[in-house]
């Protein structure tokens, strides 16, 4: 008769010290989130308004303040984006702990040791275009609201985009603010603008074709640009 084997599988008393072993892991990993969680709800409310429950803009102020940033510095708008804040000038405590998780913050100095990873996050190009777009949806602080006015894009474009295309939003805001036909613009006009920037060559223009369905008021920016070359 064939030999009975030797080997010997894990002993119960074995497979129960591994389990045990993976279950205090996993209290301990979830006893660590938990406090983690609780820190960074601690962190909302010392900035929270009682009135509404949320981060309002003096909170936002605050906040600034204690990270030593201005409000108007982009990468507040950055930490907006992280949390996919949807009211301009105001946190959730959801879109806190979303943001903040994501950062793995959960004190105002790693908040603030956090900011130069989050604007290298933000700068990546699949995720740029993504801060762009959402950039314009905060802006629209009214219900229903489908535009901005000029005088906030000029601002807008020059925050986001100023750094990296400097000639490009100089000429830009300048023929927005000279220009008569437009008052407001809305998310395709906005767009148009990110992709001018990235795929023509500027200030030649040697590659801008009006027949690739650029926004009317882009076709009308290069006309005038060549008209004040000429």
């Amino acid at each position: 008769m064939p030999r009975a084997s030797s080997r010997k599988g894990p002993t119960n008393s074995t497979a129960s010290g591994n389990s045990s072993a993976v279950d205090l892991f996993r209290a301990a990993s979830g006893k660590a989130a938990s406090k983690e969680l609780e820190r960074i709800d601690q962190l909302f409310y010392s900035y929270s308004s009682n009135s509404c429950g949320m981060i309002d803009p003096e909170g936002i102020e605050s906040l600034c303040s204690d990270l030593e940033v201005d409000h108007t510095d982009v990468r507040i708008l950055m930490l907006a984006w992280k949390m996919q804040a949807e009211k301009q000038g105001y946190f959730t405590l959801d879109e806190w702990r979303s943001g903040l998780k994501g950062l793995r913050a959960d004190t105002t100095l790693k908040l603030k040791k956090a900011l130069p990873d989050l604007e290298k996050e933000v700068r990546r190009p699949p995720n740029f275009a993504n801060f762009y777009s959402f950039a314009f949806r905060y802006c629209l602080t009214e219900e229903k609201q489908k535009t901005v006015d000029i005088e906030s894009i000029c601002i807008l474009l020059d925050l986001i985009l100023g750094s990296v295309f400097s000639p490009q939003v100089d000429s830009l805001t300048q023929y927005l603010k000279i220009q008569s036909d437009y008052k407001v613009i809305n998310m395709d006009q906005w767009m148009g603008f990110y992709r001018f920037c990235n795929e023509i060559s500027f200030p030649d223009l040697s590659n801008y074709d009006p027949d690739l369905a650029w926004p009317l008021i882009l076709d009308n920016f290069v006309d005038w640009l060549r008209s004040d070359r000429a």
